[in-house]
Order: C-alpha cells, then sequence, then structure tokens
C-alpha cells in the first residue's frame, strides 16, 4: 500500500467523493521532457511516469512505488475500428531503492513499462485473483494512484446538423487516492489531479502539483542527480520552514546562570514565600541562605564547574536547598530516585563518577555501594548550618553543566544527558515569557527530579517571584489527594503529563478550579484536550526531548477538533523537519524531527560515539538558508529526535510518533532494547523481544 500523507484519517470503507484542479507545464519544459525522453531511449509517458514515482516516494517515504494506467489494449488492426471497451489496468511497479539517479530510475521504470505491455491483456480482475491479495476495503487492490497520458489526438466528428461535445461522467467522483491525467498538446503539457476530498483538502494538492513541477524542472537540468537530491521545494516554501518558522531569536541574559536569577528575585521580594511543602514554607530569603551554606559546604567538598554531584532525597523543602546549593557552588546535579531499582542506581552511581552524594539519612541504607561521598542534609545540618549565609559571588562559564539527566537507552544502558546552563537560562526565558507566569502565580510541582521537566516547575517560579509548592510522591500519584491539594492551594499552574491529567479528572476535577494547564511528555488526545479546555484559563501543548533541555516547541491550544500541534519552536531554537537524506521535507509530509539553538546539550556522558551518532551537524541547506543555520545556536549541530512530524500549513508542527523503537510510558522515554536487555540476564530466558 502507498501510505501518501493525508490531512484526513482513511475512512474504513473506501469513498469517492473528488475534486479536481487543472495543471499545465510550460512549452519549453514540455518540449525538454519530450528531449530527455529521445535522449535517454524512453517516451515521454515513461519519463512522466518516473517522476511521477519519485514525487510519491519523496511524499511516502517509500521506495516500492506501485501505480496503476490504463492501457488501450487494441494490439490488433482489427481491434482499432471497433466500438467497444477494450481498455485494461496495467500495475506498474516501481523501484526506487538505493537512492538512484533519475537516469537510472528511468531504466528501470522503461524495463517495467517494456514487460507491463508485453501482458497487457491479462484481465485486471485475474491479476487481483492470482496475487491473492489481502483484501481492504479502506482502498484499492494493488494500487491507489493512477497515472494517465492522453498522447493521441483528439478531434471531435463533424457530423452534419448536429453538435457534438466531449462527455464528462462523474467529474468530481475518486475512484483512486489521486490520478494524474496529461495530455500533449501543441502548447505543452496539461491535465487534471483528481483526488478523494475525504483523504486530501486543496491546499495540499494545489502545493503537490507544484512540487512536480520544480520537480520536472531539476531532473531536466541534470537528469544524473540522485533522486533524493532533486529539488522538490520551490524557494518561497524553503523560505518559510526554513526561516520564517524558525524566526525565533529572543534576548536573554547570556552571563547570568540559574542562581544568579534567583539572587536578583531575592532582592527584589526578600521576604516572599518562595516554597511551600507540607505545612513548611521558606522565603526567597531564607532559601537563599540556606543554599548559601549547603554552597560553601560544598565548595569545601571540591564541588566546582563540571564536578557532579549526585541527589537522593525525598521531595520536600531539602531538595530544592540542595538543587540551588549546587547550582551556588558551580556544580552540576545527578538526580537519584530513590524509588529506582538498586541495578539502576548502582550503574549511574559508577558511570557518572560522582565524587559527592547528597542525601537523607534514612535512604542510606537503601542506597548500593558506592565511591562517593555522601552528605546527610538532615544528620550533617548543623555541620553546614556554621557556613556564612551570604551569596557566593562567584562567576562561573555559562558552558559548565547545569545537570546530567539519565534517560532510556537502546543498547540496554542508560545514558547521562549533559545539559549546560545557558541552555536552561534560555529555556527559562523563553517560558517567563510564554506560556508565562507572574509573581502572583502559584504552581503545584509535582514532576520528580529524574523527568527534566521538573526544573520548570522548580526553578521557573523563583526567578520570576512567584511560589511553588512542593508535592509528595505520594500526593501528586493519587488523583483524590491531588485534587484536594489544587483545592486547599489555591494553585494557578500546574505541569503533568496527560496520565497525571486523567489521574485528575477521574477523581473528579471540577471545572470551577480552573488553572493554566501544561501538558507535555506523551500525544495530547483530542479527547483529553475537550476534558482539559473548560477546566483550563489557558491550554499548552509542550514538546521536547531532554536532550534539548525540556521544551523545544509549545502550541496554545485553543479546540479540541482533531490532533493537538506540537507548535512552534521556543525562543532562540530552530527545528527542522528532514528526510533520511536530511532534505526538507514539504509542508504537510512526515520527515525525522531535527532541533538546532540554543538549547542543545552538550552531549551524553561518557558516549562520544553515540553523541557523535545523535548530535549532527547542521546538512548543508542551499544559500541563503545555510547561512542563516550558521547564526542558529548550538554550534551548527542538530539533535536527531528520533520522532516523526510534520509542518502543517499554519507552521505549527504536528507530532506523530516514533521512527524507532522507543515508547513513552507517563511520559518517561523508554528504550525497547533496554527491556529486552533486562529481561536477558535472567538465568531461564535465552531470548526477549519486546514490543
Amino acid at each position: 500500500a502507498l501510505e501518501l500523507p493525508s490531512d484526513h484519517p482513511r475512512p474504513a470503507l473506501q469513498t469517492f467523493h473528488g475534486a479536481r484542479l487543472h495543471l499545465s507545464l510550460p512549452q519549453t519544459l514540455s518540449q525538454a521532457l519530450q528531449a530527455l525522453s529521445r535522449q535517454e531511449n524512453a517516451t515521454l509517458f515513461m519519463t512522466l511516469l518516473t517522476a511521477f514515482q519519485v514525487l510519491l516516494a519523496r511524499y511516502s517515504r517509500q521506495s516500492d512505488i506501485v501505480v496503476g494506467s490504463p492501457v488501450a489494449n487494441r494490439n490488433h488492426r482489427e481491434l482499432e475500428g471497433l466500438i467497444g471497451f477494450f481498455v485494461n489496468d496495467l500495475v506498474l511497479r516501481g523501484d526506487l531503492s538505493g537512492d538512484p539517479s533519475f537516469r537510472e530510475a528511468l531504466g528501470r521504470v522503461r524495463k517495467v513499462c517494456l514487460g507491463a505491455y508485453e501482458h497487457q491483456d491479462v484481465p485486471f480482475e485475474k491479476l487481483v485473483d492470482e496475487l491473492q491479495v489481502k483484501r481492504d476495503l479502506s482502498r484499492n487492490p494493488l494500487f491507489q494512484v493512477m497515472f494517465i497520458l492522453q498522447n493521441t489526438p483528439f478531434n471531435l466528428p463533424n457530423l452534419s446538423g448536429l453538435r457534438a461535445e466531449p462527455l464528462d461522467i462523474d467529474s468530481d467522483a475518486a475512484q483512486f487516492d489521486l490520478m494524474l491525467s496529461l495530455r500533449e498538446s501543441p502548447e505543452g503539457l496539461s491535465g487534471v489531479l483528481t483526488y478523494n476530498t475525504d483523504l486530501f483538502d486543496e491546499p495540499g494538492m494545489s502545493r503537490l502539483i507544484e512540487h512536480f513541477k520544480h520537480l520536472l524542472t531539476g531532473i531536466v537540468a541534470d537528469p544524473a542527480l540522485r533522486i533524493s537530491d532533486l529539488p522538490l521545494l520551490p524557494t518561497a516554501e524553503q523560505g518559510r520552514i526554513l526561516l520564517d518558522w524558525n524566526a525565533t531569536r529572543h534576548d536573554y541574559p547570556q552571563e547570568k546562570s540559574i542562581h544568579e536569577l534567583f539572587e536578583e528575585q531575592v532582592q527584589d521580594t526578600p521576604d516572599a514565600i518562595a516554597v511551600v511543602f507540607d505545612e513548611q514554607t521558606l522565603t526567597y530569603r531564607a532559601l537563599n541562605e540556606r543554599a548559601n551554606q549547603l554552597a560553601h559546604h560544598l565548595r569545601s567538598r571540591g564541588v566546582g564547574p563540571d564536578v557532579l554531584v549526585g541527589i537522593c532525597v525525598e521531595r520536600s523543602l531539602e531538595m530544592l536547598i540542595a538543587l540551588l546549593g549546587i547550582q551556588k557552588a558551580g556544580g552540576a546535579y545527578v538526580p537519584l530516585d530513590p524509588s529506582f531499582p538498586p541495578d539502576r542506581l548502582v550503574y549511574m552511581l559508577a558511570d557518572s563518577g560522582l565524587s559527592v552524594l547528597l542525601t537523607q539519612e534514612h535512604l542510606l541504607a537503601n542506597l548500593p555501594d558506592h565511591q562517593a561521598t555522601p552528605i546527610c542534609l538532615d544528620r550533617d545540618w548543623p555541620e553546614i548550618a556554621v557556613q556564612p549565609g551570604t551569596n557566593l559571588g562567584l562567576s562561573f562559564p555559562m558552558e559548565r553543566l547545569a545537570y546530567v539527566i539519565y534517560t532510556s537507552g537502546s543498547t540496554g544502558r542508560p545514558k547521562g544527558v549533559q545539559v549546560i546552563q545557558r541552555a536552561v537560562v534560555n529555556f527559562l526565558t523563553a517560558m517567563r515569557r510564554q506560556p508565562g507566569i507572574t509573581p502572583d502565580d502559584r504552581l503545584l510541582s509535582v514532576t520528580t527530579l529524574s523527568f527534566d521537566i521538573a526544573g520548570l516547575e522548580l526553578y521557573l517560579p523563583l526567578i520570576c517571584g512567584a511560589q511553588v509548592e512542593i508535592l509528595s510522591h505520594e500526593i501528586a500519584a493519587d488523583g483524590f489527594q491531588l485534587r484536594e491539594r489544587l483545592k486547599s492551594s489555591r494553585a494557578t499552574i500546574l505541569q503533568a503529563t496527560p496520565a497525571t491529567w486523567r489521574l485528575l479528572l477521574d477523581a473528579g476535577w471540577d471545572e470551577r478550579e480552573k488553572l493554566k494547564v501544561l501538558c507535555g511528555g506523551e500525544a495530547l488526545t483530542p479527547q483529553l484536550t475537550a476534558a482539559l479546555l473548560p477546566r483550563s484559563t489557558s491550554l499548552w501543548n509542550m514538546y521536547g526531548p531532554t536532550e534539548t533541555t525540556v521544551w523545544s516547541t509549545l502550541a496554545h491550544i485553543q479546540t479540541a477538533e482533531g490532533t493537538a500541534p506540537i507548535g512552534r519552536p521556543i525562543a532562540n531554537t530552530q527545528v527542522y523537519v528532514l528526510d533520511e537524506h536530511l532534505r526538507p521535507t514539504p509542508i504537510g509530509v512526515p520527515g525525522e524531527l531535527y532541533i538546532g539553538g540554543d538549547g542543545l546539550a552538550r552531549g551524553y556522558l561518557n558516549r562520544p560515539e553515540l553523541t557523535a551518532e545523535r548530535f549532527v551537524p547542521a546538512p548543508p541547506f542551499p544559500p541563503p538558508f545555510s547561512q542563516k543555520m550558521g547564526e542558529a545556536g548550538g554550534g551548527g549541530r542538530l539533535y536527531r529526535t528520533g520522532d516523526l512530524a510534520r509542518w502543517l500549513p499554519d507552521g505549527n508542527l504536528e507530532y506523530l510518533g516514533r521512527i524507532d523503537f522507543q515508547v513513552k510510558v507517563h511520559g518517561f522515554r523508554i528504550e525497547l532494547g533496554e527491556i529486552e536487555s533486562a529481561l536477558s540476564l535472567h538465568p531461564d530466558v535465552k531470548q526477549a523481544v519486546v514490543i
């Protein structure tokens, strides 16, 4: 089956609602195509069919392209004068594997066509029966796209006393997903594209016609080009998706670290409540002083730029103090969730090479053996409290690490993502602007530190003068308790995965308790959107991998109709939808999502090969786009997300799924290879496959 990107889901039963668009090629282009056909010892039909198959391949990301075409089937002179319907459908299967040149692809198509002509009298029904095609009521068997070239002269009969007109039967009916019918004339090639309106909309089909014309122009200019290098996008469309929709430049404090932004807020609102946990509160001044005391203590233990400090604590005020203390000392934190399996903690402790571990006394006994020096924030606080509570006043480079978060690995080994200070500061500044937060806001923090989105919940309120309330794991995981805390806390903002939002809804979350809703980590379904919209002051769909610092795109969702887009890139971030050859895909056509800009992580800890595989040099887009790429952040690198996406006509992105075996469970990225690896360690398991 040819899986063309559609504007609407394919109906369970094939429909025939159609519409038509006319197209014409300039005479010069038509003549050049004729000349190319003669040069390659092919017919014009073969050349145009090859070009059409290339277009379909670039749209579908498939290399096995099956197209139908009618044939007159009057192989004998005796049949030519007979009235009757002899037309048969040929099934022409194009092999575009290996990224051949157009000239080579044309040779393959020529061979297929000649073979098909030899057997053109085989009834189509017999072919379907012989192949025993698995019937699908949603589409035609064997092919879903038809191509026609009318190259015989058409003259209306001159009948005395009568006026003859060509009969156009069911002009709006679509027998196939697409049907391109071209006709030769002295003025050049012209024709009609008929499309199924239950699958495709007119703007997308208009773009397809323009892409076909642009492709043909590139073919006659250089038929030796590989099909992946043939130009598909007109300059205006390239400018829109590469430049206009990536024009995200915004100023942000490039010389101030996270803790310095917090210290500025402390000066502005020292006595305002900064953080709440259970019945405990800390003002901005008190939180800053305790974090300073810890920072001085950590400095005495050798913590500085790019020194990794483990943090394994329960959700509490101490957790936030520890994070800020590490930042003030110049170090980078590595979150170790106490609920993680011991084997995973063992691996993370060993792989990160931690020298210092912040924890709590009651967790010490459950921690595996490690080489790090433990500092218990409860037991050792009297020793820490003798340190001065004043700011350290130290200046550190913005390229130093802010944190290292371990994500699932396809080889079975978790990998540590190294995120730098500049990336986090850019992210927080962007979030401050949109979706926005004010000093009057109260944000509930429900996310574990091991999920990077916790950074928004903990840091964003503190650099804006707002208030963050940290909820325990028990409350955050229980929909009924979470609903009650929402009510009692008078929260105004909550960030959560769709799984958590469903917990709240199942617990009877009241529409009167409206929030600014931030949703990310998994796909936002139309059903969930419809439930969240009436309960929100505004609804935001967020997207981004850990490797590009929390969220890279966001969309303000205002309707539950259709799939919620993941929006546009945030400040100083560029996103590109590219095919397997790193060429931009047209609007509406899927490709892999690549992300560049100031949010890019440094790479993976101790994994240079994996870093080189996933953080790739930006491709050589044609001028002037290449120059603009060079002006973007990220050192000219792009992160390969492994996510399928496509541009929508309004400049928003639509997420379509994965191109590999990664899944999301409660927002956490999980590589199926890691589950397979874990299962294979069991002595009774010889081999494991996880789907």
